[in-house]
């Protein structure tokens, strides 16, 4: 396949205009033209690209990428190695962030709130004029640490839990990766949880006075979802190897 071809496709599918973003979406790196496998993955850093390489990949396409608003003004230092070792591999790199955050079908919100058994799923998180992510309503009533596990298996990572609302909860509002700055939508739905990836310390103390059970679960594991989803669609309908790669960042 062509990398115009296969840039069209994500393009169109991922619709990245329609959002403001400081993430530069789409593609940010070219390659000769040609995309023969794709690889995968969270985010654009020297390790994955690495890793991509090793397994014959031509196409990068991650969530975090490397430009954002004007981090490549300057092509020194880190961006150079990066830059340097994508052109030396003929390696293109494609990348969606909050328009992958927010996909109904293939955004890592969306898939975290179905794999945590969520139904009568309704948008959440309004961000930069979009709803970003969903909340939605457990078939029946969990305690805080059976859903803790539930979550921790989903993403493979330890989660941290604030046990602050309802011993049983049953309302959950999702939002993946640096999520906590979204924690008073939640309050304000007088939703019995949320889940996120990170949290600071206003969203601690947030949660405890809006009695908020809040669960966190890494910001890369609560973000792997929607690359690894993408790229096996990308694959069935093009054709083309697809592998996602995770390095396990426990952060």
């Amino acid at each position: 396949m062509t990398l115009q071809t296969l840039t069209r496709h994500l393009d169109a599918i991922l619709a990245e205009a329609e959002y403001s973003d400081n993430s530069n979406n789409g593609l940010q790196v070219a390659n000769s033209g040609r995309v023969t496998k794709i690889a995968c993955g969270v985010d654009a850093s020297l390790e994955f690209f690495q890793a991509a390489h090793a397994k014959g990949a031509s196409f990068c396409l991650v969530h975090h990428g490397m430009s954002w608003d004007k981090s490549l003004a300057r092509i020194a230092g880190v961006n150079y190695e990066k830059v340097k070792f994508l052109m030396e591999h003929d390696m293109a790199l494609y990348a969606s962030h909050i328009p992958l955050d927010a996909h109904s079908k293939f955004g890592n919100n969306v898939l975290l709130a179905k794999g945590l058994g969520l139904r009568n799923l309704k948008r959440f998180c309004g961000y930069h004029g979009h709803e970003i992510s969903f909340c939605g309503t457990l078939p029946k009533p969990m305690s805080v640490a059976a859903f803790a596990k539930r979550f921790e298996k989903l993403v493979g990572n330890r989660v941290t839990t604030w046990d602050f609302g309802k011993p049983d909860i049953r309302t959950v509002g999702i939002v993946s990766g640096g999520g906590g700055f979204s924690l008073d939508q939640a309050i304000a739905r007088g939703l019995d949880a949320f889940v996120t990836g990170e949290a600071g310390l206003n969203a601690y103390n947030d949660a405890k006075d809006g009695r908020l059970n809040v669960f966190i679960g890494g910001h890369y594991a609560t973000e792997a979802l929607g690359p690894n989803a993408l790229g096996k669609h990308i694959a069935a309908k093009a054709g083309i190897p697809c592998e996602f790669i995770n390095l396990n960042i426990p952060y």
